[in-house]
């Protein structure tokens, strides 16, 4: 039989006949010291989602950059996330790098989208041109979209643009999520304290189960920001872990 579908979500067809039995696959426990409790996940039914690791929010010469943003936070965490990133892949948990991607036409995003980076209508906000560079802000396809140079895509990840702070309205994510059959989200990104946190509570109310991993995850913001984040998903939501634990839980599996 010939396999069609994604992943562990495929049929077995034929000319006689299809299959609709799913591949099996081994579970590999995965044991983590987190907050509030220790944690056990299958990494065969897991997946990274890194959000927003993006030139606009955290290079030199980006847009936060260029309206007087301080961008080192973000910037900081570069190093352990693409440390996380590869260590998902040794580990088989797809990685999902999910930044914002807008249409050039913003045809989808409605005032109070745009209000909240151009609060006055004056200021350079998305679609609009950066001074210097000219590159269109957090535009599908531009430099200033584009994920950190030090954060090359591998083959195998997988690449999804969102409209909103959270990765799951009007985007496939889901749908992706689904196809991959995992259960179990990892979250890393900025900022933890908005697109990575309305991604990650918009995941638990579907039914994923989350973890932030907060050393590899960082915000402009003011620093309690960053605290109040990591208490509610702790409180609230799931799991929070660092990039240590991960790899020390691994190395124990």
């Amino acid at each position: 039989m010939i396999r069609l579908g994604t992943g562990r979500n495929s049929w077995g067809v034929s000319r006689d006949g299809v299959s609709l039995l799913r591949e099996q696959v081994e579970v590999h426990p995965l044991a983590v010291e987190a907050r509030p409790q220790r944690i056990e996940f299958d990494r065969g039914a897991s997946c990274l989602v890194v959000v927003d690791m993006q030139n606009d929010f955290c290079s030199k010469g980006g847009w936060l950059d260029g309206v007087g943003v301080d961008v080192s936070a973000g910037w900081a965490i570069v190093g352990n996330v693409k440390r996380l990133a590869a260590w998902a892949r040794r580990m088989g948990m797809p990685v999902i790098w999910l930044n914002w991607g807008n249409r050039p036409d913003r045809a989808n995003l409605p005032p109070g989208v745009l209000h909240v980076y151009n609060p006055d209508g004056e200021s350079c906000g998305i679609g609009d041109e950066l001074a210097g560079s000219g590159s269109r802000v957090l535009q599908e396809g531009s430099w200033s979209a584009a994920l950190v140079d030090e954060l090359a895509v591998a083959e195998g990840d997988i690449e999804v643009s969102k409209y909103r702070m959270s990765g799951f309205f009007d985007t496939p994510l889901d749908s992706i999520l689904r196809n991959l059959r995992v259960d179990t989200l990892l979250f890393a990104g900025v900022n933890v304290d908005q697109c990575v946190y309305a991604t990650l509570a918009d995941a638990a109310c579907l039914g994923y189960d989350v973890i932030l991993v907060d050393d590899c995850s960082a915000t402009t913001s003011p620093s309690f920001c960053a605290d109040a984040t990591t208490y509610n998903v702790a409180q609230c939501y799931g799991f929070v872990t660092g990039l240590a634990a991960l790899e020390k839980g691994a190395a124990a599996s």
